[in-house]
Parts: C-alpha cells; sequence; structure tokens
C-alpha cells in the first residue's frame, strides 16, 4: 500500500452524531475515495495523559463522555473492531522518540473518536485504537509527536487529528443557525495556511491568527490539527472538507493532508464586523 494522506476533522459536538449536516456528508464521501485503511488512529482532546497511551482493546467501547444531550445519543454505539498490533507499533515508535508511552487494554473510543467515524465509516469495519493527547503538548511539540507516528502512515494506517477548527463553547449555542464572523474569519486564515503548506503560520496560529483566543480560549482542539499536519510529513497537497459552522461558533470544516479532492462547496466567507 501506497502512504495514507492523514485528516484533521472537526468532530463538533456530540450531535453531530445524529445530525450529520454538510461535514457529515462530506465524511462520507471522503471514506468512500480514500484507499481503504489496514486500521485507523485518532488523536482526540477528549483523552488527555501526563505521558502518551495507546488503546490495546480488541474490542473498544464506545465512551459516551459527554452529558446534557438528547438521549438518543446513549444509545448509539460504534463497534469497530480494535487494531491491537497497529497500536503496539504506535507505542514503538514513541518510544523511539524518546517518550514514555505506555498501552491500556480497557480504554474505549471516546465521542472525539466514534461521532465522526460514525460518517467516514458508517459500518464500522475498519479497526480503529486511539493514542492520547499528552497534557503538556505545545504547538511545535503538537507538530512532532506527529513526525513521531508519521510512520504508520507507509504501513496502511490512516493518521486522524481529531479536535475542532474553532472550540468556545463559552459562545456555544445549540442548533443556532447564526454564524459569528470571528468564527469564519479565523477558520478562513487556517485554511489559507493549509493550502499554501504554511507550516509556521499553523504553528503559531494561536499567536497570531484573527480572534485566536477567542475561538480557542484553550488549545486542546487545535492541536490534533497540527499532530495530523505534522504526521503528513509532505503535508502538500492538501484539500479541504466542507463543514460549515454550527450551533453559532464551532467551524466543522476539515483537513486532507497529502492528497487533493474536491469535498464540497466552499462556505461564502462572512465579512468582518465593522467597528
Amino acid at each position: 500500500m501506497s502512504r495514507l494522506p492523514t485528516l484533521f476533522v472537526s468532530h463538533g459536538a456530540p450531535t453531530f452524531a445524529l445530525e450529520p449536516g454538510r461535514a457529515g456528508a462530506n465524511l462520507a464521501a471522503l471514506g468512500r475515495l480514500l484507499p481503504r485503511p489496514r486500521a485507523v488512529l485518532v488523536v482526540s482532546p477528549h483523552w488527555m495523559t501526563r505521558q502518551p497511551q495507546a488503546t490495546l482493546s480488541l474490542h473498544p467501547q464506545t465512551l459516551h463522555d459527554f452529558g446534557g444531550f438528547d438521549r438518543a445519543l446513549y444509545a448509539l454505539h460504534y463497534p469497530a473492531p480494535g487494531a491491537h498490533l497497529e497500536a503496539q507499533r504506535a507505542l514503538e515508535l514513541l518510544q523511539a522518540a524518546g517518550l514514555s508511552a505506555t498501552g491500556d487494554a480497557d480504554r474505549g473510543l471516546d465521542h472525539g473518536a466514534w461521532v465522526p467515524l460514525m460518517h467516514l465509516y458508517p459500518e464500522a469495519d475498519v479497526p480503529v485504537f486511539q493514542v492520547s493527547l499528552p497534557v503538556w503538548l505545545d504547538a511545535d511539540g503538537a507538530w512532532q509527536y506527529g513526525r513521531a507516528l508519521a510512520p504508520l502512515a507507509d504501513e496502511g494506517v490512516l493518521i486522524i487529528g481529531s479536535g475542532s477548527l474553532t472550540h468556545n463553547l463559552y459562545e456555544f449555542r445549540l442548533g443556532d443557525p447564526n454564524e459569528e464572523a470571528y468564527a469564519a474569519e479565523f477558520a478562513d486564515w487556517v485554511r489559507a495556511a493549509v493550502l499554501a503548506g504554511d507550516h509556521d503560520r499553523l504553528r503559531r496560529a494561536l499567536a497570531i491568527a484573527p480572534h485566536a483566543r477567542r475561538a480557542h480560549p484553550t488549545a486542546e482542539h487545535y492541536l490534533p490539527l497540527l499532530v495530523a499536519a505534522g504526521a503528513a510529513l509532505q503535508p502538500l497537497p492538501a484539500s479541504v472538507v466542507e463543514g460549515g459552522i454550527e450551533h453559532g461558533v464551532l467551524s466543522m470544516d476539515s483537513f486532507l493532508f497529502g492528497s487533493a479532492l474536491d469535498l464540497g462547496e466552499r462556505r461564502a466567507p462572512i465579512p468582518a464586523a465593522v467597528n
């Protein structure tokens, strides 16, 4: 198998599992276009640990790690098999990079993994494992974390960083169709950096992008983008998996690094507010 591209996916709110919208439809289209991987690796901000860990379960449970949503969400399950051998290989790569990485045989799949995978691989027939996001990672560290995992893409593993292109839950408005201009401006800035292959701008986005601190009051939902970009080694060409903005402030755009595909009509940019 030739080298697989890597993917950053905005997983949005847990309701994304029931309300696929544009982002879900385009992820489903992507799943049909990509070569079938041996396994999927997901790095999600909903599993953060002091040191790297990898899931080793052969039958990972579906974790409903959220509260206050429609009861139908808690009845959903994503019964994909685990990927024990690939997880062990990920641990070897992280250890070779000087990290104290260990396995976890009991950990299931958090919603940052199974919710987008319900659209990408709806049959749950591709083995899945997760690698945790260390709590001490900064932007450069996340990039290097992806670099350490990068050989997996040559071995048939689809590496996914699952987060959110914008993630301000203080302003989250469930079901609100009105888009905040600042979220669109930040998302457009990052999109431009991705399509230009500008690694430096991507790593510095939370310091220099417009409205960065409002778009990301904390960094953990942006760092998986850098893991995916770092794992790509050669991130160009890159593609945008269009998703629009949901719940007022959550950009659902995703990025495929290392492959050029047309996945959805682009959202029209929102003009910046005039003060």
